[in-house]
């Protein structure tokens, strides 16, 4: 994983409690200081019956989260040794070999650190909550993660066109305004019922690989609580199996939406719940391109792609005059841009910070008004260019041949399906993001500082 001996890994120990108490000089992190329930919020996970398993699931995703964003990591290296307490409802559950195994392994897997968590006995049961009158689909057949993002939204129209009512939309982000409604009542799972506060005055690492395991588990416990055994995951082929294909320097792959990572959580739902769940994933070997163009020529609101957001930046890196913007070069903004390129789309340019990307310097073809160039800003946006073009050369690299084959294999596992199937599979999507990205580029003109930066195309 990487070069530094075990002296050199960061260590963590997190006490989490159920009120302020520190030991041993472990870092606590309180239920209800640092760790919030919105009550409202947490109600739309409780219907029917009170379960203290899904609350002592809610809290485990929480101080996974704490801990992942409060240990920087090394400066060289990735890997971090984290020790975790955590206090739950059924010790013997959560300690037994099976499912302490499959969480660590999850974990392991998803963030590339060492995780060591153990488990105590609540000294209090959390207080029963219920909320019988949500509005939950009869007959449920599967659960589709939503957020603000062109995928998701995607994904969930064209997987609504062919179910209609009997999915169950989780909301994995923040806003109000887009939350489902049924008949003007509140539907179950229409946020995150909980935030995370740091115990210092900042969370100081921002790699944040945790996300992928608190969506999973969202996720999860809506499938468990609606009895439903299909979770859809919205992403598509670039931006599920991009990342671990063309990993950062130095940092451990991004798998969190690939099915090595997915698969593993299917077997800690099935340790710890009894429930099987299997993901799948409709857009694995598509383009995001291909995506969009299928939900705008498919679906009833083709025009609700312009609300989505990409970009990977905080907000107050990319206003201009006092409004948010999308940054526009990041490789979020950057697979967004050519996938809507590809799907025969256009958009406004004042969206992005970057307005123009075919200036022939980097500088210029920012928005007026910006002043927030830096040469950081310059490194993310080689950076993002680099993903895309590095992924669009590996099909015709040599080189690359025995890379494309081993991971196609990992996912074949993964999937239950045969090499030979998956590596085609494979190969024929690299090609179709090449041949989308060339013509992206060429678009932008032959002056352009995105063309400047580029390798990939001739």
């Amino acid at each position: 994983m990487n070069n530094v001996t075990p002296k050199d890994i960061p260590q963590l120990e997190v006490v989490i409690s159920e009120k302020r108490k520190r030991r041993g000089g472990r870092v606590s992190c309180v239920i209800g200081e640092h760790i919030q329930f919105n009550e409202s919020k947490l109600l739309s996970y409780c219907f029917a019956e009170w379960k203290p398993i899904v609350f002592d699931m809610l809290v485990v995703a929480a101080a996974v989260e704490f801990c992942d964003r409060f240990q920087k990591r090394p400066t060289i290296g990735w890997s971090r040794d984290i020790h975790l307490e955590i206090p739950v409802h059924d010790k013997d559950l959560w300690e037994s070999d099976s499912v302490n195994e499959s969480l660590v392994s999850a974990l392991s897997f998803l963030t590339g650190d060492r995780w060591r968590i153990s488990f105590i006995g609540r000294k209090a049961a959390e207080a029963s909550r219920t909320q019988a009158t949500l509005a939950l689909p009869s007959g449920a057949k599967a659960i589709v993660p939503f957020s603000d993002g062109m995928d998701s939204r995607a994904v969930a129209a064209l997987t609504a066109a062919k179910l209609g009512s009997s999915i169950i939309r989780v909301r994995l982000g923040s806003k109000t305004h887009d939350q489902p409604k049924n008949d003007g009542r509140r539907e179950p799972f229409t946020n995150i019922p909980y935030k995370v506060k740091p115990s210092e005055k900042r969370f100081v690492e921002s790699s944040n690989r945790s996300r992928g395991f608190k969506f999973s588990m969202i996720a999860g416990i809506a499938a468990y609580l609606a009895d439903v055994g299909t979770i859809i995951l919205p992403e598509s082929g670039q931006g599920a199996l991009g990342p671990p294909l063309i990993p950062v320097v130095q940092a451990y792959p991004d798998y969190r939406n690939h099915p090595r990572f997915t698969e593993r959580m299917e077997k800690f739902f099935a340790a710890l719940l009894g429930h099987n769940v299997s993901y799948v994933f409709p857009r694995l070997w598509f383009t995001k391109g291909e995506t969009l163009k299928a939900f705008v020529t498919e679906t009833a609101q083709p025009d609700d792609w312009n609300d989505t957001i990409s970009c990977w930046q905080q907000n107050r890196h990319v206003a201009v005059e006092g409004r948010k913007r999308q940054c526009g070069i990041c490789a979020a903004c950057m697979l967004r841009r050519l996938s809507v390129h590809a799907a025969g789309l256009t958009e406004p340019s004042d969206r992005y910070v970057w307005e123009n990307l075919s200036a022939t310097k980097f500088e210029d073809g920012a928005a007026v008004g910006f002043s927030k160039i830096t040469p950081a800003l310059r490194e993310y946006a080689i950076a993002g260019t680099m993903h895309m073009d590095h992924l669009a050369g590996l099909v015709d690299s040599p080189r690359h041949q025995s890379l494309i084959k081993r991971h196609a294999a990992q996912i074949a596992k993964s999937l239950n399906l045969t090499n030979e199937d998956t590596e085609m599979k494979l190969i024929s999507l690299l090609r179709r993001h090449r041949d989308e990205w060339h013509a992206f580029v060429n678009s932008l003109g032959s002056d352009s500082f995105i063309r400047q930066w580029t390798a990939s195309v001739s």
